[in-house]
């Protein structure tokens, strides 16, 4: 079956609602453009995304407002130490037929069968728990007593995370890790933006967020995103950054000083994936080099696991992407 190639006019369309789904997003959040671009482009990706940032700066209220702003089933779990994971994917209970008395287990599910799930605090849970995900997230299924149940489309995980409230954590798994399309890190507010936040939020009017899409919508502006182009010199360049990031012969000096592991074949896949949600989302149905430079770091830097030197040397994940981009040569014509 071929694919239908969209036209200028399915764009226009398209970047139409995109443009009002910011804009209703952009009724409670203050600033923060990047951030919600990149929320956008996990969405339109149809990835899932972790949000870290200290507390106070709005990764709650910035997931619910999305939710607001879709038609969307939308639930929040808090995660905490002693969350079971039966708590987030249903159990079985047992019921009664009081006309014929026979009794039968019937599966009751959890909060995860929804379309928009914003996990609080994922590291605060055990293991057990946050393994629980797994499966929801790679496969949309949850398998419980033998039977798989399959999930809403479309399913969307938002994790949040506070990268220094570390007492009583439980650090995400590689595995998991992994299963996350970007890693969206939250910096503080400019001078300006921190005025208007307070300006905004202890005043009696509360922001009204309007709905401006549902289900079916996304579903096909994730569909439209995969009709992207993507040039063969771009998939080229991709595919060598991924190859650079792992220690070893040939590797940037910065990846054989910083780097234990480096990314696997998904981060490709996840780059190719979040660059042409990207350019969906400037309005344009080919993705470009600014779109893989742009997305880079949020794709790769929970996918990287430095060394003991870059910890005494204090280089992060964002250092080793940088350097991959400046050493990774685009490939000559």
């Amino acid at each position: 079956m071929t694919a239908t190639v969209p036209t200028e006019a399915d764009l226009d369309t398209q970047r139409a609602r995109l443009d009002a789904l910011r804009e209703a997003i952009g009724q409670a959040i203050v600033g923060q453009a990047e951030v919600v671009e990149q929320l956008l482009v996990g969405l339109l990706a149809g990835g899932h995304v972790l949000l870290e940032g200290v507390p106070g700066l709005g990764k709650t209220l910035l997931v619910r407002t999305l939710g607001q702003a879709l038609s969307l089933d939308f639930r929040r779990v808090q995660f905490t130490p002693d969350l079971m994971p039966g708590d987030l994917l249903g159990t079985e209970l047992l019921e009664e037929d009081h006309g014929t008395g026979r009794r039968a287990f019937r599966f009751q599910p959890g909060p995860v069968f929804t379309h928009l799930l914003l996990a609080d605090e994922l590291n605060r849970t055990p293991p057990k728990t946050q393994s629980a995900l797994l499966e929801a997230m790679q496969e949309r299924t949850v398998s419980y007593a033998g039977v798989t149940h399959a999930l809403p489309a479309p399913f969307f995980v938002l994790a949040t995370q506070n990268p220094i409230e570390q007492a009583g954590t439980y650090p995400l798994p590689e595995a998991q890790l992994d299963r996350f399309l970007l890693h969206i890190a939250l910096d503080y507010p400019d001078e300006a933006e921190e005025r208007a936040i307070l300006a905004r939020t202890t005043g009696s009017a509360q922001p009204r967020v309007p709905q401006t899409m549902g289900g079916e919508d996304v579903i096909a502006l994730q569909a439209l995103v995969r009709e992207v182009h993507v040039g063969e010199d771009l998939l080229t360049w991709i595919a060598r950054l991924v190859r650079a990031s792992r220690p070893g012969e040939g590797a940037p000096e910065a990846v054989r000083e910083y780097v234990r592991w480096g990314a696997g074949p998904r981060a490709g896949q996840s780059l190719v994936l979040a660059a042409k949600a990207r350019a969906l989302l400037r309005g344009r149905l080919a993705a470009t080099r600014e779109d893989v430079a742009a997305l880079a770091a949020p794709v790769m830097r929970h996918r990287l696991l430095l060394s003991f030197a870059a910890e005494a040397e204090r280089r992060s994940a964002d250092d080793v992407v940088a350097a991959l981009l400046d050493a990774v040569p685009y490939p000559a014509r």
